[in-house]
């Protein structure tokens, strides 16, 4: 396919890629301006695209990878982190449930039960709490990646059933 035939082609898609978009972004704006990003980058690679490919297919899924690559790069960026001594900033951000009596009382009781844990499922459940990857706490305590999911998922069902009588919003 000669360049000519290729923009001619992607041109034809526009209004097809417009409405994906918005569908995905539900923004006009965000819209165009994913489509003209995937318009970008599909002239960018166009040697990448084999003639008996879908170009449509091909095209959309360009788009659909921009847009999470720009979902992720936006929540990242949105991400805050607080430099300050004792994580003040963040601690003191908004009404929280652990600012409430009753937030409190609901905090003290799980952090109960969470303690009651066998150590073989206290352990990787804290970890995975504190912020933890999987293949990270697996690594640590020199267990399969597979035993630290199961182990957290079993931490999670035997906390579900210890607190199951216990519901903050009853009180």
């Amino acid at each position: 396919m000669t360049a000519i035939e290729f923009n001619h082609q992607l041109v034809n898609l526009e209004k097809n890629l417009e409405r994906f978009a918005y569908s995905l972004t539900s923004n006009q704006e965000d819209a165009r301006d994913l489509v003209q990003e995937t318009f970008l980058k599909a002239l960018t690679y166009r040697e990448q695209f084999t003639d008996q490919s879908n170009l449509k297919a091909w095209t959309f899924t360009i788009l659909k990878n921009t847009f999470i690559n720009n979902y992720r790069k936006a929540v990242k960026q949105n991400t805050t982190f607080d430099n300050t001594k004792d994580l003040y900033f963040l601690n003191k951000a908004g009404e929280s449930a652990e600012s409430k009596p009753e937030g409190n009382i609901s905090l003290e009781e799980i952090n109960k039960k969470v303690e009651e844990l066998e150590d073989e499922f206290k352990t990787p459940f804290k970890m995975h709490t504190s912020g933890y990857k999987y293949k990270e706490i697996a690594e640590e305590m020199d267990l399969n990646i597979g035993t630290v999911k199961s182990r957290i998922f079993f931490s999670r069902k035997k906390l579900m059933k210890a607190l199951e009588d216990y519901n903050p919003i009853k009180q």
